[in-house]
């Protein structure tokens, strides 16, 4: 009962995540460029979008744990996983790459978020250059959840699949 649980868990967290991710890439960004135009903009940094980040963030701790204690109670292995052995592989394939946007998400993405964002001190400079960060560690996360989502539903079906 713990796994079904435990996967159910990983998937809703995964589905806030991904979500999120996509609403950032396809809609903030471009809904943003236009509030600045007519001056609306604030609306949108002080109140959307930390929100939006405080969900987006520990959405993408809560799905690479759940996804990490999955992968140990199921029986397939945290390590065997990451080291892409046998029958773990596709599904290790999807768990590096929700490794490496995990890693954008907490490390490149948020840091330079606060910066832009107004809720850490920084010149103009910082700001500038933390957009540029954050919006290209956004766009990697974009393109490795297709093939991330891929793997990981394809771990499952390894053996039906013929690979």
């Amino acid at each position: 009962m713990d796994l079904i649980l435990d996967r159910w868990l990983h998937v809703l967290a995964g589905i806030t995540w991904i979500g999120l991710l996509y609403y950032f890439n396809f809609v903030q960004a471009p809904g943003l460029a236009k509030a600045k135009a007519d001056n609306t903009a604030a609306g949108i940094t002080q109140h959307i979008a930390p929100t939006a980040l405080l969900w987006f963030r520990w959405s993408a701790l809560v799905t690479w744990l759940s996804g990490a204690y999955y992968l140990e109670r199921a029986g397939i292995g945290l390590v065997d996983a990451f080291l892409l052995q046998g029958a773990a592989a596709p599904i290790g394939l999807g768990a590096w790459l929700g490794t490496i946007m995990l890693f954008n998400v907490w490390v490149l993405i948020w840091p330079n978020q606060k910066k832009v964002l107004g809720l850490v001190e920084a010149s103009a400079e910082e700001k500038a250059k933390g957009a540029r960060i954050a919006f290209l560690a956004s766009r990697s996360n974009t393109m490795f959840s297709i093939p991330m989502v891929f793997f990981m539903v394809a771990g499952p079906h390894y053996t039906s699949l013929g690979l």
